[in-house]
């Protein structure tokens, strides 16, 4: 039976930090990425590919700004911009793997399903908004938003200054139709799904489904998917090919093999950075703590080449089986 695989694209796979965000730049850095990963649609793989929205959903919160103060049209909640972000991205993934397959005369069905994540509503994320999203705002502005749409807002660092809208970031529950997503999965099909952490909902007392003003860290919502479907491996994308150890200092030490004991005892020392490798790290712990096989963290140009990663495993194993056999 082929392999099934989780992997969770990084934002510089689709939008590098010293771009504009053209159609053209995300398309041409999606590309790039996908011929990255092609090798295990080679290896006759199974795929399933998670993204992340930050940028496209803070553009589409400006142009949400944009279109109410200038011509009146009404602005939509926070759901539907991750709804926006998720059919948009998802098309030109769909649309830049096709033509990669292609190129190296693959073929493979790709499907881009829009994604629900459950949240629990008394989550206490709720009650303490942390993620920052949309553009930088004065505090006139903030002020005005605050009273007459009951937006939260924080002061950025004062090297940066402005304010920011913040919103809950709850942690993901499950992941609605993983069996649609398995399935076709399993089936050959290259599926993408749980775009910008997936559409955060919750369901009511009486079954019905209903919409969270809220986002929700792809990351960790592509490590519950990966177990809902018992993925045997789970792959976060980042920026740098190892997970480190005092990453930018003259004594970095790269870290290939850890075991969940010992990336534990890292991450509660502090170790990751809580905006940058900590919730990676939580994520692949989530994974293998359900029962995968392994989690991998690198980068995507670097992950053909078996030497690089770092994998996490519950037990540390003989070295050869974490070569992505």
């Amino acid at each position: 039976m082929s392999k099934l695989a989780v992997i969770a694209l990084g934002g510089n796979a689709l939008l590098r930090n010293n771009q504009s965000g053209t159609i053209e730049e995300q398309e041409a850095n999606t590309t790039e990425t996908l011929e990255n990963l092609i090798f295990l649609v080679k290896e006759g793989y199974n795929l399933v590919f998670t993204h992340g929205n930050g940028p496209q959903v803070g553009n589409i919160l400006l142009r949400n700004d944009a279109g109410e103060n200038q011509y009146g049209v009404p602005q939509m909640p926070l759901d539907i911009c991750v709804a926006d972000s998720q059919g948009g991205i998802g098309y030109m993934i769909e649309r830049c793997l096709l033509n990669v397959l292609c190129k190296h005369h693959l073929k493979r069905n790709v499907l881009t399903l829009m994604t629900l994540t459950e949240v629990d509503p008394t989550d206490s994320a709720f009650n303490n908004p942390t993620k920052r999203i949309g553009k930088m705002m004065t505090k006139e502005e903030a002020d005005r938003l605050n009273k007459d749409k009951g937006w939260i807002f924080k002061e950025e660092k004062k090297s940066v200054g402005g304010y920011r809208r913040v919103v809950p970031s709850p942690v993901p529950k499950s992941i609605m139709n993983c069996e649609v997503i398995e399935s076709n999965a399993r089936a050959g099909t290259i599926v993408i799904a749980v775009g910008g952490g997936g559409i955060p909902v919750y369901t009511d007392e009486q079954g019905m489904v209903r919409p969270s003003e809220a986002v929700v860290d792809k990351d960790l919502a592509s490590s519950i998917l990966a177990t809902q479907i018992k993925a045997d491996e789970f792959y976060v994308l980042t920026d740098v090919p190892f997970v480190y150890v005092n990453y930018g200092e003259p004594d970095e030490k790269k870290l290939e093999f850890l075991n969940h004991t010992d990336t534990l005892k890292y991450l509660n020392a502090g170790t990751f950075g809580e905006g940058s490798m900590a919730p990676k790290i939580k994520a692949a712990l989530s994974f293998i703590e359900m029962g995968g096989r392994q989690s991998i963290i690198t980068e995507s140009k670097k992950l053909e080449d078996k030497s690089f990663g770092t994998k996490i495993t519950m037990e540390y194993e003989d070295k050869d089986l974490h070569k992505y056999d």
